[in-house]
């Protein structure tokens, strides 16, 4: 038999531990399966500085616990679990976890968030967090006065390395191809920046150092000379992906799956169902962005559930 609840949330991070504080508040009652990613991309953050509230800063990790505590001090019921198949297609929104429970709800919050395209190279991994970043906006700030590389072709590469030139002193910007995919106001930008590097026709073959990043390995494309370029940081910005092919056949996306929300709320194309962080956004991608859109999703399903008469 089918658990009946006024609100589900799918996804925990900022987005989803922030609609779950206004849900609860708001008696909606609501039931939020955290994913397989509990906390979102904010798990594998070390130093989170550019939350307002904490002027000291705080682990990535230690943030996501005090959201969740937050969300659970109001009552939402949080769950260890993934929503594993979706039915948008009556006016009772349908949901199964990967447990099997079968889940009518009056209103759906999707906060499933977006992951980091990685190389996939075995030392990025060893190297997390310890001079590998996928975010500039992030972590720049604590490679100040260093010199840095970063890969990728396209707007998100131009945009971290001319972030990270106002910074550092220099910024390899790693070129897989003899051409950039960045639009040409951004390649523009780069090339007239004198402390961006372009390496054309470069690609990455191992991260280096002891206990930190030291440096580079690269190899020449074409002609298949190897080098090392020595740096403290190395961010991959080769783009992300929204995890929202759980929701492909029933909710407007953009070409690269981001979910479309109409203009100034965090509604999608199926009534009763809300879009809110990174899912939706591949704009901003920070923590109080997505926290942002956590509140107007569950302020958006607050006044619907009210209008429906439900609550």
């Amino acid at each position: 038999m089918a658990e009946k609840v006024k609100c589900l949330i799918i996804g925990s991070g900022p987005a989803g531990y922030t609609a779950a504080v206004y849900a609860s508040r708001a008696k909606l009652e609501p039931v939020l399966y955290t994913g397989a990613e509990m906390g979102g991309q904010l798990m594998i953050t070390t130093d989170v500085e550019n939350y307002p509230g904490y002027p000291d800063g705080i682990m990535g990790p230690q943030m996501m616990e005090d959201f969740r505590k937050q969300a659970a001090r109001f009552g939402t019921d949080i769950r260890m679990g993934v929503i594993s198949k979706v039915d948008f297609s009556g006016p009772v929104h349908k949901a199964w976890a990967d447990d099997g429970t079968e889940i009518h709800a009056d209103s759906i919050i999707i906060s499933t968030g977006a992951s980091a395209k990685w190389l996939g190279i075995e030392s990025e991994q060893t190297f997390m967090n310890k001079g590998v970043s996928a975010c500039a906006v992030c972590d720049g700030f604590f490679f100040k006065g260093m010199d840095v590389a970063v890969v990728g072709a396209g707007d998100t590469a131009a945009e971290e390395a001319s972030y990270l030139a106002k910074l550092c002193p220099k910024v390899h910007l790693l070129v897989r191809r003899d051409e950039m995919r960045a639009s040409k106001i951004m390649q523009e930008r780069i090339l007239n920046t004198e402390n961006i590097i372009i390496h054309w026709n470069t690609s990455t073959e191992e991260i280096i150092g002891k206990d930190e990043v030291e440096g580079v390995k690269v190899v020449n494309n074409k002609t298949g000379e190897k080098s090392e370029i020595p740096v403290k940081g190395f961010f991959v910005a080769i783009g992300h992906k929204p995890n929202t092919d759980l929701f492909k056949d029933w909710l407007d996306m953009d070409d690269t799956g981001y979910l479309v929300t109409k203009p100034d709320s965090a509604k999608t194309n199926i009534q009763g169902v809300f879009a809110s962080g990174d899912a939706r956004d591949k704009i901003y991608r920070q923590a109080v962005t997505a926290a942002g859109t956590g509140c107007m999703a569950a302020l958006d399903a607050e006044r619907y559930l009210a209008e429906e008469g439900i609550v």
